[in-house]
């Protein structure tokens, strides 16, 4: 028979006499005609056997103009893989450990993607926790995307009428699974999947419904591209590649069986075969190009319920404060000032803070997420937070999540504090140290640990600073990476746009310092609680 390469897998001719099949299938296929005698082989196929076979290093892609950034040397190697999955149509994982900036890469791509005049938009599906932070780097990164946040009542409208003037479209899971029926017939040039475990059950609705879009290219993008078993890469490069792997059942008896029962050979063959198709770099390895400190702002939006107290007790305490101003004047509404602010970041952080349980948290939900990527990867982090009820609400949902945590508050005796710092330290199984900030803040080498997340916005640099060097001290043999969470839209990420011109003066606001407050004005006040 004659053999070519096509874009559709597993057809065949009228004459019977020509196979047609995926190119991604180059690899099992070379495999099988190192047994079997075949009259001829296309030029396609003899050139993506080569490239496949041959694929051990990534040859320099130069980082596009239309990229406000700059790209350490790993992450400029990734543009290069991301070509050589174009020039062969493939789809990819890249599976970085986590922190190693992911999504920056992909919207270096894009930036040259739009550069090259692409005809679609991309589309990027992520949690809903992260919408956000696509939305803010690619702003920042790229800020000449035209994106388009497919979210809200009149979504599907907006979409279709605006596809032709949107470089970038960023949505969720959750509305991808809800919208497929208006999605799937739409025509994209990369639909990328962040966090994209989240498909890792291939029968659940969402998988099924990803694999419905269409796109010219496909990515993945995962800190964690195994959790349980073999099947979960399975799915993913279903979606990526179909039929790479085979149909699911004939996957199971040769790959996921096996490899649960520790068979190194399934396990080496399936390496291979996956190999081209997914890049993950380790902290470890690119530790050399790593800043000492790598420092990330996570922009967390609110539940919906979340929003709704929020916003009562934001006009409560404006028309409260403004009130008081009017009548006392600025310098003499410093109690009231301070109190409203307080309350703004109890719910900001999460609404149990005030007394209003049911709502649920956008920032919890996030940090959770990262949490168990962290811990999965095999790291250590330190979990910062100045309210000892926020700590209580994080144990509970690591209770239920069964994580292993050591715990130190302002209550801990101090006799205990040595014991547990020892745990964490030297036992392999506890992954996190939860610590307020009064408890933690000074006295504490846990240099076991690399990352650190810092629950609440601390405005004065010097504290979280404090914080950050319970870990990076000396005796850290690994680089530290800390994670800021912002709740978005609330006085969390307002404070953050006065910090750059009146640093002082928003740390005297948070801590409880007077003396500073009389330099507050009226248009600093409305921006607050606006």
């Amino acid at each position: 028979p004659v053999l070519e390469l096509a874009t559709a897998s597993g057809q065949r001719n009228s004459s019977g006499k020509t196979l047609r099949f995926s190119s991604a299938h180059a690899l099992v296929l070379d495999a099988l005609l190192e047994k079997n005698e075949v009259e001829h082989v296309d030029r396609r196929f003899l050139e993506i056997k080569n490239a496949l076979k041959n694929f051990s290093g990534i040859e320099c892609f130069p980082v596009p103009a239309g990229f406000k950034g700059i790209l350490r040397p790993y992450q400029e190697d990734a543009l290069g893989w991301f070509a050589f999955l174009k020039k062969f149509n493939f789809g990819g994982i890249l599976a970085d450990d986590m922190g190693l900036g992911k999504t920056i890469q992909v919207l270096a791509w894009l930036a040259g993607e739009l550069e090259n005049g692409k005809e679609r938009p991309s589309l990027v599906v992520s949690p809903t926790s992260v919408l956000f932070n696509w939305q803010a780097e690619a702003k920042r990164f790229v800020p000449d995307l035209k994106i388009l946040v497919y979210v809200g009542n009149k979504r599907s409208g907006l979409i279709i009428k605006k596809m032709d003037q949107t470089d970038l479209v960023i949505t969720t899971y959750g509305l991808v699974r809800r919208d497929i029926e208006i999605l799937k017939d739409l025509r994209f040039n990369y639909v990328i999947l962040d966090e994209s475990q989240a498909i890792k059950n291939s029968n659940s609705h969402i998988a099924k419904a990803v694999r419905l879009l269409k796109a010219r290219h496909r990515l993945c993008l995962t800190g964690t591209p195994l959790e349980n078993n073999v099947g979960e890469l399975w799915s993913q490069m279903e979606f990526l590649n179909p039929g790479l792997l085979g149909p699911r059942a004939v996957f199971d008896r040769r790959f996921t069986k096996p490899i649960a029962q520790e068979d190194k050979m399934a396990r080496n063959t399936l390496k291979q075969m996956v190999k081209a198709f997914l890049l993950r770099r380790t902290k470890g390895a690119v530790a050399k190009e790593i800043l000492e400190k790598m420092e990330h702002v996570i922009l967390c939006p609110m539940t919906d319920g979340q929003a709704e107290i929020y916003s009562r007790v934001r006009d409560h305490y404006r028309a409260s404060i403004l009130a008081t101003i009017e009548r006392k004047g600025l310098n003499r509404s410093r109690i009231k000032i301070l109190e409203g602010l307080l309350r703004l970041r109890q719910a900001a952080n999460h609404p149990a803070l005030i007394g209003e349980d049911g709502a649920g948290s956008g920032k919890l939900d996030k940090l959770t997420t990262l949490i168990k990527e962290a811990v999965s990867c095999g790291h250590k982090a330190l979990v910062f937070s100045q309210f000892t009820k926020m700590l209580s609400l994080i144990r509970r949902s690591l209770d239920n999540a069964g994580i292993i945590y050591e715990y130190l508050d302002g209550r801990t005796p101090q006799a205990r504090r040595k014991d547990r710092v020892r745990r964490f330290q030297d036992d392999k199984d506890i992954k996190l140290f939860l610590i307020s900030l009064k408890a933690g803040g000074l006295g504490l080498n846990l240099t076991a640990a690399d990352y650190v997340f810092l629950v609440d916005p601390w405005w004065n640099p010097a504290v979280e600073l404090q914080a950050v060097d319970r870990t990076h001290r000396i005796g850290q043999d690994k680089k530290v990476f800390t994670y800021r969470f912002i709740t978005a839209e609330t006085v969390e990420e307002k404070v953050l746009a006065l910090q750059k011109k009146k640093r002082e003066m928003v740390s005297a606001i948070l801590y409880g310092g007077q003396g500073m407050l009389r330099h507050l004005s009226r248009k600093d006040l409305d921006l607050l609680f606006s």
